[in-house]
C-alpha cells in the first residue's frame, strides 16, 4: 500500500510540473492571512482544496480521479470515532496543528531549542444538524461550527493541550483530557448525546513499543474513544467570544 501511495504522489507532482511548464500560473496569488491557521487546518477544507487541484488538472487534459487520493486523507487525518443521537451523526477526526519552536535553553553539552508539541487539534463534523436548535460543545464550551454548503452539514475545530512537556509556551495551563463532545439542545438546556475522546489511554497505560502494523495502531487509537458518555444534568452553554481571525476554532486554552 505504501508503494502505491508513493507512486500516486509522484504521479501528481510530475503532472503538476508538466502542467505549469506548459501553462505557467499568472493569476495573482491569494493572501490567506490567518485562514491558513484556522480553516485550512481542518481536513474537510484541505480535501475540498485538493478537489479543486484535481479539477484543474482534468481541465488541462490530465486524467486524475480524486478517489485515488482518498487514502491519503484517511492516513493523514484518521477518524477517532463517530456517534449518532437524535438523527444527528457526529464524526471526530484528527486535524493539523503546527508546533512552535521555542527559544534557546541550556542543555547537557550545549544549547537546545525545544518544540512545543503539547497542543493538538481535532475536527468535529456534523451531519443532519439544525443549528437553530442544537449546538456542538466540547467540555461544555460551544464549538464555532460553520456550514459546509450542504444542508445540515457543519464543521469546526477544537484546539486543546494534550500533554505537559518540560518546556512549553503555557506551562500553567492544565491538560484538557478527556474531551467530552455534546450535542446540546438549546430548547431544553441539556445534552441529548455525546462521546468522549481521551488524549491518552483512559486506564493510564503507556505503550513502550511501536505498533507492529496498521491494525495494532488503529486498535490503540480506538481504545481512547467512547461513542457514549456526555455531560449529564442541566447546564448552560455561555456564548463564546469568537475570534474574527479564527472563526472555525475553539481554543480550550483561552
Amino acid at each position: 500500500p505504501h508503494q502505491s501511495m508513493s507512486l500516486a504522489q509522484m504521479l501528481l507532482i510530475r503532472s503538476l510540473v508538466s502542467k505549469f511548464w506548459k501553462n505557467p500560473y499568472k493569476t495573482p496569488m491569494l493572501r490567506h492571512d490567518t485562514t491558513l491557521h484556522d480553516k485550512y487546518m481542518l481536513p474537510h477544507f484541505i480535501w475540498r482544496d485538493f478537489e479543486e487541484v484535481i479539477s484543474d488538472l482534468n481541465l488541462d487534459g490530465y486524467a486524475f480521479d480524486k478517489e485515488w487520493y482518498k487514502v491519503f486523507l484517511d492516513f493523514r487525518f484518521p477518524i477517532f470515532g463517530t456517534f449518532n443521537a437524535n438523527d444527528i451523526q457526529i464524526e471526530i477526526r484528527m486535524a493539523v496543528e503546527p508546533w512552535n519552536v521555542l527559544g534557546e535553553e541550556g542543555a547537557a553539552g550545549g544549547m537546545a531549542r525545544y518544540v512545543d508539541s503539547a497542543v493538538e487539534r481535532v475536527q468535529i463534523k456534523a451531519f443532519g444538524l439544525s443549528n437553530k436548535r442544537y449546538k456542538l460543545t466540547c467540555n461544555q464550551r460551544e464549538i464555532p461550527i460553520q456550514s459546509t454548503g450542504i444542508q445540515g452539514e457543519f464543521v469546526g475545530g477544537v484546539k486543546y493541550k494534550a500533554w505537559q512537556p518540560p518546556s512549553g509556551l503555557h506551562p500553567t495551563i492544565p491538560i484538557h483530557s478527556p474531551l467530552i463532545f455534546d450535542i446540546y439542545d438549546t430548547w431544553n438546556n441539556r445534552s441529548v448525546g455525546g462521546c468522549v475522546y481521551n488524549v491518552f489511554h483512559p486506564g493510564g497505560r503507556g505503550y513502550t513499543d511501536f505498533p507492529i502494523n496498521s491494525n495494532a495502531a488503529e486498535s490503540r487509537r480506538l481504545s481512547r474513544f467512547n461513542s457514549f458518555g456526555h455531560s449529564p444534568n442541566l447546564y448552560t452553554v455561555f456564548p463564546e467570544m469568537i475570534n474574527p481571525d479564527f472563526p472555525y476554532t475553539l481554543d480550550l486554552r483561552k
